[in-house]
């Protein structure tokens, strides 16, 4: 076996996985992609309790986001990752939102 494919298959790389940017914008977090990098690049979001600060930073199915909307934060575990942006209630299907402590 070669070295970089045992180190994929250590680190888990074959799974699935969807950039944060495109996830946000597939799942409507976001109106635009633009908008969805943005975010992710300013450090507003947060993946599995880390702050992200780039947009290419991959999603996996059962991780977890923090992202704030507004004067809202939503805390979501994602159950699966979309193929393209869908309508709010088929994104809605994509994820779980978890209660937060208010």
């Amino acid at each position: 076996m070669s070295g970089k494919r045992a180190v994929s298959l250590i680190l888990g790389a074959s799974a699935p996985a969807l950039r944060i940017d495109k996830l946000l914008w597939y799942l409507r977090f976001a109106h635009t992609r633009t908008m969805a990098q943005k975010m992710s690049a300013k450090g507003h979001v947060r993946l599995n309790g880390r702050r992200v600060d780039r947009a290419h930073l991959m999603v996996r199915e059962n991780d977890i986001l923090t992202i704030p909307r507004g004067r809202e934060v939503h805390v979501i575990r994602v159950f699966r990752l979309p193929e393209r942006r869908e309508s709010a209630a088929g994104a809605q299907t994509c994820y779980e939102e978890l209660k937060t402590g208010d």
